[in-house]
């Protein structure tokens, strides 16, 4: 990737988390542009190339997606239009260009039944409609620009900024008297900040194929919202502890089946790129919920 005075990475994406941790990655020689819905459409190939060339961009990243769940079960054509055939779009409006693509996709592409790390080039058989939306989105990109593009999947990824578990979990821990969360899920939560430096770096060593990045570790829900509540007191975000119970899924039931186990195999990413360091979730998680509490104080 050159670096000069108007080298620009476009990422497609405005409001989500990974999109706002990137936008605060921009240097003096590479500047983070992100594009939302109200300035790029993602269903039009020639107004992307366009975009991407007014831009002069020497990389673009897909930090935009249909994420929710279990409404996607109902909204099957707006998942596979955002999760499918955008990113197909994206693939052929970076292959028009000869720009790299990064391509963020999910945990849920697996079935879940493995039971050890989910190696990249493990079978996939997604149990839902997300899950299906973006392991096509992830063929398209093989078909049509294997030879610069990366995908990276990921999972549980949360940040200071949107709506995500651990600020969902510091709200209810202030105002209810107690909570279940699931103890029969089991994967790896991702600060998107690192997620951001993961992406960027990949374009930076021109990574190709499908790789994982999460933190290291593992946990169920149940011990993230312990570990978020125990960090909560620790450093005043919550006044004090109330019990969480463990249930399993079949006592929290959704529209949406979640694999039980989707713990993913980092070692391809960090054999691609050597100088990356993983973080464990249980540090990263501190650092986030440290910054949150910079941020309600500023």
């Amino acid at each position: 990737m050159t670096n000069n005075s108007t080298s620009k990475i476009i990422v497609i994406g405005k409001s989500g988390q990974l999109a706002w941790e990137l936008s605060q990655l921009s240097t003096p020689e590479c500047t983070i542009v992100c594009l939302g819905r109200d300035d790029v459409n993602v269903q039009d190939i020639p107004a992307l190339v366009n975009c991407l060339k007014q831009h002069n961009a020497v990389g673009v990243i897909n930090a935009s997606a249909y994420t929710a769940v279990d409404k996607a079960e109902s909204d099957v054509d707006n998942a596979f239009a955002l999760n499918a055939n955008a990113v197909g779009n994206l693939a052929q409006a970076c292959k028009n260009v000869s720009v790299p693509f990064v391509h963020i996709s999910t945990d849920f592409v697996f079935h879940g039944d493995k039971g050890v790390p989910y190696l990249p080039g493990d079978d996939i058989n997604p149990l839902g409609v997300y899950g299906a939306s973006k392991a096509q989105g992830e063929q398209l990109i093989a078909n049509i620009y294997p030879e610069h593009s990366a995908i990276i999947r990921t999972s549980w990824v949360y940040s200071t900024h949107g709506n995500n578990f651990v600020k969902t979990m510091l709200n209810l821990m202030a105002c209810k008297p107690e909570l279940g969360v699931i103890s029969d899920q089991i994967g790896t939560p991702t600060y998107a900040k690192g997620l951001a430096q993961a992406c960027i770096a990949s374009l930076t060593n021109q990574v190709v194929g499908v790789h994982h990045y999460t933190d290291t570790g593992v946990a169920s829900w149940f011990d993230f919202a312990v570990a978020i509540q125990n960090i909560g007191v620790e450093l005043g975000l919550l006044d004090k502890k109330i019990p969480i119970k463990p249930i399993t899924t079949a006592q929290y039931p959704t529209p949406a089946k979640r694999p039980h186990y989707s713990v993913l195999d980092k070692s391809s990413l960090v054999n691609a790129m050597p100088e990356m360091s993983l973080v464990h979730w249980q540090e990263q998680l501190t650092h986030m919920m440290t910054a949150l509490k910079n941020e309600r104080e500023a």
